[in-house]
């Protein structure tokens, strides 16, 4: 079974969703049905999904249709395998969502449903679609490229076809958080042809899972046909970003005004910007008399009275007390929004998204009171919290950030806001150590959160060390106990070796299915190797004698190897040549999104490349090889040789993790250039014989 290869799908984020017997099984009868009609439209396909598994006895023919039809309007057009995929997961989105959790036969979630985005379904909201233009028209008027298209007109579909080419997508993430995407990497010509569009859109995709949305189910095509649902789903997770960027403690240090001094630290740092945005709302309520708390930003704020206190207590000079008198909620929403636009917050609602509770609108609407005023006091007693970071605390929140990126784009059930702090319950650890290694986990001896026994948490954590000696982790110095606690060097440590595992992994399949054999394993020192002998062989001289080259940090490596693999994705004229540190931190940050570009996901950042974290480093350069043997599926003579033994094999993460002081340790059906996309960033190691019991059917104790 050496050579097994199975069902491939061009888009590895979407192929995560499926085990292969699952894509087997779906292969089957797609080709059965294109065989037995011809070909597979909106007419033939609702007859074949009403009987698969999630979706029959809950579903009709004739909805199903409907539902098809909101994509494929031309019932005639043709429908290929991977569109068929999607449509499968986003339909059972669908049913859960409208029914609570629907479930073929047993009565549980299908094992491969990921319906915790908002990307996997967004209905069409009007309301919602004339707030995101609002948005891109206010924030991007002025930008020199797009200003000519806009503003754009919320009532056609003008925003669906401006997103075609990708720019506009670019230039939204660059708004969310700046210097994510370098300009120069965006094909911004007034008429691109398929490739270059192809490109923004891999560099939109994997820019976008680096500033932590969710993309699991979204491809570039779905961008170059404008989707209009997943196209409204990108945008609202993109906004959402922008709009709770202030809401931390780093941005905003005057927020430990809203607890306790006995509050721990680190948990107020793992509170998620929603529930951040929660509590600070709630501390003003409670100081303006309103008696009731607000749980969330939908049927909490419908009446539109906590809002007439919210704005009493922030803004008084522009909040009668007409506003509280008024009994009826329409009134109280109109005149709510009045005294919001006199700060400059009525952007993203209208009385009617208030009093109907839309949670989207509603969220962005409080956020932006916040950006305008959030009524919190200028003395911070402890401001000195953002002031007294030492080098180590830099380096470990930078690693941090890339780790809780990487889980977040697995698409793991569990979001992450804070690694430090949301995986001291061991559950999230499972749940990717089943992405990385299928059918490594137990569980039936798993306790899902909440967990409110602590040594419930404990046998999580024991279970994870327990599962990294098995796949044979330096793990010698670490205890589960560790992990509950929270040492953060051990964590980090323990979650570098997750990723490194799941990298060479990949590659070893990699070969195993491009040569029909195992052969011996790739390792770091192969990867090396291999950068080195593509640069050489392009006729340059340029060569890393290790990870921690110093060299490396002027970026021309980087350059050179993305150009050898890619020959007209690097622009040279923009290029410098790397000797002053802005020179560097300019190459280190077009290494980056040239990488994305050509359909690498990397969570690294380019303090990264100019201090040379030997870690990111290597994840670096194995996406890259990755990406590039996929492209060009090679002979076994052309695939790496492999190393003799060295410094840099098995033992490799325990070397790079005793750096810190530790003890141990985008995609597209049509495009070939894309086919690797997410696979770095997804991790995700399906086997043909792997059907590892999920969290989602019910397996693991809940809230022992």
């Amino acid at each position: 079974m050496s050579g097994f290869v199975g069902v491939v799908v061009s888009d590895p984020s979407l192929q995560g969703q499926f085990t292969q017997v699952e894509l087997r099984s779906l292969k089957a009868k797609f080709v059965s049905l294109k065989r037995d009609s011809g070909h597979v439209t909106t007419k033939n396909l609702p007859g074949l999904m009403k009987k698969l598994r999630g979706l029959n006895e809950v579903v009709s023919e004739e909805e199903i249709a409907a539902f098809l039809s909101e994509s494929y309007p031309d019932s005639d057009q043709e429908i290929e395998f991977e569109s068929f995929l999607r449509e499968y997961l986003n339909l059972q989105a669908r049913v859960s969502a409208k029914g609570g959790g629907a479930g073929g036969g047993g009565g549980g979630k299908s094992s491969f449903l990921k319906s915790s985005t908002t990307t996997l379904l967004h209905n069409l909201n009007q309301a919602e679609k004339s707030s995101y233009v609002a948005h891109i028209n206010t924030y991007l008027r002025e930008d020199p490229f797009l200003k000519k298209y806009l503003p754009i007109d919320p009532s056609g579909n003008q925003l669906f076809d401006l997103i075609r080419d990708g720019v506009l997508l670019c230039k939204l993430i660059n708004v969310a958080v700046p210097g994510t995407i370098d300009e120069r990497a965006i094909n911004k010509k007034r008429v691109l042809n398929p490739w270059e569009r192809n490109e923004n859109h891999t560099l939109c995709l994997n820019s976008a899972k680096a500033i932590g949305c969710t993309v699991v189910n979204i491809g570039t095509q779905d961008l170059v046909e404008g989707r209009p649902h997943l196209v409204l789903g990108l945008i609202s997770q993109i906004i959402k970003i922008q709009l709770l960027a202030d809401l931390n403690l780093k941005k905003t240090p005057q927020l430990v005004e809203l607890f306790d001094d006995s509050k721990d630290i680190d948990e107020v740092l793992s509170l998620s910007p929603e529930k951040m945005l929660l509590r600070w709302m709630n501390h003003h309520l409670k100081k303006a008399g309103y008696k009731k708390t607000v749980n969330n930003f939908s049927s909490d704020v419908k009446d539109g009275e906590a809002y007439a206190y919210l704005l009493k207590a922030l803004a008084p000079e522009h909040s009668p007390e007409t506003t509280l008198d008024t009994k009826d909620p329409d009134e109280r929403a109109k005149l709510v929004l009045e005294q919001a636009e006199k700060l400059d917050c009525k952007r993203y609602l209208t009385p009617k998204d208030i009093t109907e509770g839309s949670a989207n609108l509603n969220l962005a609407f409080v956020a932006q009171i916040f950006q305008h005023r959030n009524g919190l006091t200028s003395d911070t007693k402890q401001v000195t919290l953002t002031q007294t970071a030492t080098r180590d605390d830099v380096l470990l929140s930078r690693e941090e950030r890339a780790f809780r990126m990487w889980i977040n784009s697995l698409g793991v059930e569990s979001y992450v806001n804070n690694v430090f702090e949301d995986v001291r319950n061991g559950w999230v650890l499972l749940e990717v150590l089943d992405k990385v290694s299928p059918g490594s986990v137990n569980w039936k001896l798993a306790t899902k959160p909440p967990i409110k026994l602590p040594f419930r948490k404990l046998e999580n954590c024991n279970q994870v060390v327990k599962i990294g000696k098995q796949l044979k982790f330096s793990l010698v110095n670490l205890a589960g106990n560790d992990i509950v606690q929270g040492n953060k060097k051990l964590i980090v440590a323990l979650l570098w070796q997750l990723m490194r595992f799941n990298i060479l992994q990949l590659l070893n399949k990699l070969r195993s299915h491009s040569q029909g054999s195992q052969g011996k394993e790739i390792s770091d020192a192969d990867i090396l190797n291999w950068a080195n002998s593509k640069v050489k062989a392009s006729g340059r001289t340029s060569r890393m004698e290790s990870f921690k080259d110093k060299s490396l940090s002027n970026g021309l490596f980087f350059l050179e190897l993305l150009s050898t693999v890619q020959p007209r994705v690097v622009n040279w004229k923009v290029v410098t040549k790397g000797e002053a540190d802005e020179d560097k931190k300019l190459n280190a940050t077009y290494i980056i999104s040239i990488a994305r570009k050509i359909g690498c996901s990397v969570f690294l950042l380019p303090e990264d490349i100019v201090e040379v974290n030997q870690k990111m480093i290597l994840t670096l350069t194995a996406s890259i090889m990755y990406w590039s043997l996929q492209k060009q599926p090679q002979s076994q003579s052309e695939m790496p040789e492999q190393s003799e033994p060295s410094s840099m094999t098995s033992d490799a993460a325990s070397d790079i993790a005793s750096e810190d002081g530790a003890s141990t340790t985008a995609p597209s059906e049509s495009e070939e250039v894309n086919s690797l996309s997410d696979s770095i960033s997804n991790l995700t190691m399906d086997d043909a014989t792997s059907n590892a019991p999920s969290a989602e059917n019910g397996n693991g104790v809940a809230g022992s």
